[in-house]
C-alpha cells in the first residue's frame, strides 16, 4: 500500500466526522457542505463553538478559541456567505462580548470554564506565555471585517481591532507560529472584504519576515513542536514559498514518509502534560488532522 492508501484507511477508521469530511473534500471531491454539516454539531445556541472542536479542549461552553477553530473549518470549506446560519451564529457570539477582555481590547485565548473540563495544560486558565498576543483576536477581527454588516457596531469594532492588531504586529513581530497564522488569515479576510485599515505593505513584509525566520530548516529537529515548511507553505504557489526552500520542502516529504505509523497515521508532537484520560481520544483526533495536513503537503511536493 502507498503512504496515501494507508493514511486513507486510518482516516476512515479513526477520524471524527468533521475531519473525514475535510479529507473527502480535499481528496475525493466530496461536497464542502459535508464539512459545514459536521461543523454545525459543535455550535452552541449562543452561536459559539466548543465540545472538543479544538481537539485538545473538551470544554462544552463556548469560548473564543472555539469560534476561531470554527472559522478555520469554514475557510477549508469555502463559499459561505454572511447570510449562512453558521456565520450569523459566530457573529452573534462575537458581538455578545463573551470571552472579551474590554480592558485589553482582545478576546481571551483561555477562559475560566476550561478549568472544569478535561483539556491540555496550555488551555487551563489563566494561560501563561502567549496570553493576549492577538491569538485569536487578530483572526476573529478579520472574520468580522469579512462577514459582518458594513457600518454595524460589530463591523466598526472589527475594523478598529484589525488596525490596532496590525500596528502591534508590525512593531513587535513575534516569532510565534500561531500568532503568525492569525495575522495571515486576518490579512486575507480584510483583503477579501476590500477593507485594509492598516499599512498592508508593512504588514505583509512583517509576516513574510516572521514566517521565513520561524521555519525550522533542520530535519533533525522536526520531531519537536517546531514549524516545518508545511506549517506555512501549502504549495509552490504559496506566497511563502521560495526556490531556496525547495530542497527543504522535499526533505520534509522524505521526513513525512519515514514517520508514518503502521496504522497509516502520523504522530502528534505534543501531549497534554497532565493525567486526563481524554488525552488518548484527543491524540487520535490530532493524528487524523496531522495526517490530512501531511497528505496535502505530499500531494503538492511529492505526489505518488
Amino acid at each position: 500500500m502507498t503512504v496515501y492508501e494507508k493514511s486513507r484507511a486510518f482516516i476512515y477508521r479513526s477520524a471524527r466526522p468533521i475531519d473525514l469530511a475535510v479529507f473527502r473534500h480535499a481528496f475525493e471531491n466530496a461536497p464542502a457542505d459535508d464539512i459545514i454539516t459536521a461543523l454545525a454539531a459543535y455550535q452552541n445556541p449562543d452561536g459559539g463553538f466548543a465540545h472538543g472542536l479544538e481537539a485538545d479542549n473538551f470544554n462544552p461552553l463556548s469560548m473564543p478559541m472555539g469560534a476561531w477553530k470554527a472559522t478555520e473549518y469554514i475557510r477549508e470549506a469555502g463559499g459561505l456567505t454572511p447570510s449562512h446560519q453558521i456565520i450569523k451564529g459566530i457573529l452573534r457570539y462575537l458581538e455578545s462580548g463573551d470571552g472579551f477582555d474590554a480592558e485589553r481590547n482582545q478576546w481571551l485565548n483561555t477562559v475560566p470554564s476550561n478549568n472544569d473540563a478535561p483539556c491540555a495544560i496550555w488551555w487551563k486558565y489563566p494561560e501563561s506565555g502567549s496570553a493576549f498576543e492577538y491569538n485569536p483576536t487578530a483572526a476573529l477581527a478579520g472574520f468580522i471585517v469579512r462577514y459582518a454588516e458594513q457600518g454595524s457596531a460589530l463591523y466598526k469594532k472589527g475594523v478598529g481591532l484589525v488596525r490596532e492588531a496590525a500596528e502591534w504586529y508590525i512593531r513587535e513581530a513575534p516569532l510565534e507560529r500561531h500568532v503568525a497564522r492569525c495575522f495571515i488569515t486576518m490579512y486575507d479576510d480584510c483583503k477579501a472584504a476590500g477593507e485594509m485599515p492598516f499599512d498592508s505593505e508593512a504588514l505583509l513584509k512583517t509576516i513574510d519576515g516572521v514566517v521565513d525566520r520561524s521555519i525550522c530548516r533542520d530535519p533533525s529537529r522536526w520531531r519537536e513542536y517546531l514549524p516545518r515548511p508545511s506549517a506555512f507553505i501549502e504549495s509552490r504557489k504559496s506566497r511563502f514559498y521560495r526556490a531556496d526552500l525547495e530542497k527543504t520542502c522535499l526533505a520534509e516529504c522524505d521526513f513525512i514518509k519515514s514517520t508514518q505509523n503502521p496504522d497509516g497515521s502520523f504522530y502528534v508532537p505534543w501531549t497534554w502534560c497532565n493525567d486526563h484520560k481524554e488525552w488518548y481520544v484527543a491524540e487520535n483526533w490530532g493524528k487524523a488532522a496531522v495526517t490530512i495536513d501531511n497528505l496535502k503537503f505530499l500531494r503538492e511536493f511529492a505526489p505518488e
